[in-house]
């Protein structure tokens, strides 16, 4: 079995599609719907994978805009995962998987989710990535 999340319809039908009364202004700034809390409260979050519900060992590939990442995940609880891939991870690196952002400060808790980055820590810096565009479910990887 291999689950395919897309881009799709998806950025438009849930960030894109927001009525123009849901933005809040302050002070002449406006705040995108897709960076307010309240968005993210009500969104069913069916189109990507929570690493805390992963096997041991459960393998994705995870694409975005710029690049492809291997994930191997090695501890489903706390979101340790292998990681190769882009600029930051030519070889396979540890990494804690932290969520999934708009790039704000608002995080889906170890998430991958389409149309949304991922972030990593490293070392203790976080590693951002451009927007998910599809994520695909492998199978578990092998130790050894």
């Amino acid at each position: 079995m291999n689950p395919r999340f897309s881009i799709g319809d998806w950025v438009r039908k849930r960030w894109r599609a927001a009525p123009k009364s849901s933005k809040i202004e302050k002070q002449g700034d406006t705040v995108p719907e897709f960076a307010q809390l309240n968005t993210w409260s009500v969104q069913d979050w069916k189109d990507g994978v929570q690493i805390d519900q992963c096997e041991g060992r459960e393998a994705l590939s995870v694409e975005t805009l710029n690049h492809t990442y291997d994930i191997t995940v090695m501890d489903p609880r706390t979101a340790e995962v292998m990681v190769r891939g882009g600029q930051y991870f030519p070889e396979w690196t540890a990494a804690h998987l932290s969520g999934a952002s708009s790039g704000g400060a608002v995080l889906k808790l170890h998430g991958i989710y389409v149309g949304l980055r991922m972030e990593f820590r490293v070392g203790g810096k976080p590693i951002l990535t451009s927007p998910v565009r599809g994520i695909s479910v492998l199978e578990a990887r092998k130790s050894g």
